[in-house]
């Protein structure tokens, strides 16, 4: 373990330049759509439910400021994913108010919710990578998409995969790789694009806690870069090594906003 801390000593310093250098390469000109809202995510009194079934979530009411970082946990079922998608536009809530960098999702038209989710990044329980593309064009997408140069795109996207240990994995494809390391490749993914808002659903479920340390340090860089990060998990051994709020939620209610996990 000695030898491991080192080594993300060592390594912070060096996935922190990276991400630096790829937002300055990508840097946009300031416009009204990237001026700093005055919160990223507010929920009010938020109901949530699945076609005619129950609420899933009831009067949940919060709100998490630009450059926060937050844990989600609580018991399996108790909402942490339906929060998540409301957050990523995946569901529209069925009462209650959801804003997102100071718009109101409900009031929102279609056309303008694609601009609005190139803000976030999602880090999916179930990866969602493009099967027939390589680890390394999964994680390049974003950037292509965005139109960043080639050049950018090689350097960067190589250094990402090599700092989360998939050198040698550059150019497999998902269905060949272990759920670890197809994790590692969606988280990759989510973060290269330097978003304003990047949630994670059980990024570090497939992983041992070596790793998952690791990729929270990639997460926490991101973070001190401005990006807002909110983190579901059931892992409380890796909440405990972090000092960041925790929402926790149970039976579809936030029942407690603790302020820091880490003694």
């Amino acid at each position: 373990m000695p030898c491991l801390r080192r080594l993300w000593t060592v390594g912070r310093p060096q996935v922190a330049r990276m991400l630096r250098a790829l937002a300055a390469e990508r840097a946009f000109e300031p416009t009204k759509e990237n001026r700093c809202p005055k919160q990223v995510v507010r929920f009010e009194n938020v109901g949530m439910r699945y076609g005619a079934g129950p609420e899933v979530l009831s009067d949940v009411t919060f709100a998490l400021e630009p450059g926060s970082f937050h844990f989600v946990t609580g018991p399996s079922g108790a909402g942490k994913s339906s929060l998540l998608k409301l957050m990523y536009l995946a569901h529209r809530p069925s009462r209650g108010f959801v804003t997102l960098f100071d718009r109101d999702v409900r009031r929102m038209p279609r056309s303008d919710l694609p601009g609005l989710r190139r803000k976030i990044g999602v880090v999916f329980q179930d990866f969602r990578l493009v099967q027939h593309l390589s680890a390394f064009d999964n994680v390049a997408l974003p950037l292509r998409v965005s139109g960043s140069r080639e050049e950018v795109i090689q350097k960067h996207v190589t250094e990402l995969l090599t700092w989360v240990g998939l050198k040698d994995h550059l150019h497999a494809r998902p269905p060949t790789l272990s759920g670890g390391q197809q994790q590692r490749v969606a988280i990759a993914r989510a973060v290269i694009a330097h978003p304003k808002l990047l949630l994670a659903d059980e990024p570090t479920g497939n992983v041992d806690d070596t790793i998952a340390v690791r990729l929270l340090y990639l997460f926490e860089e991101l973070n001190r870069m401005g990006t807002t990060v909110v983190i579901a998990t059931h892992n409380q051994s890796i909440i405990s090594r972090f000092s960041h709020p925790i929402l926790r939620l149970r039976e579809g209610g936030l029942v407690e906003i603790k302020q820091s996990a880490a003694e």
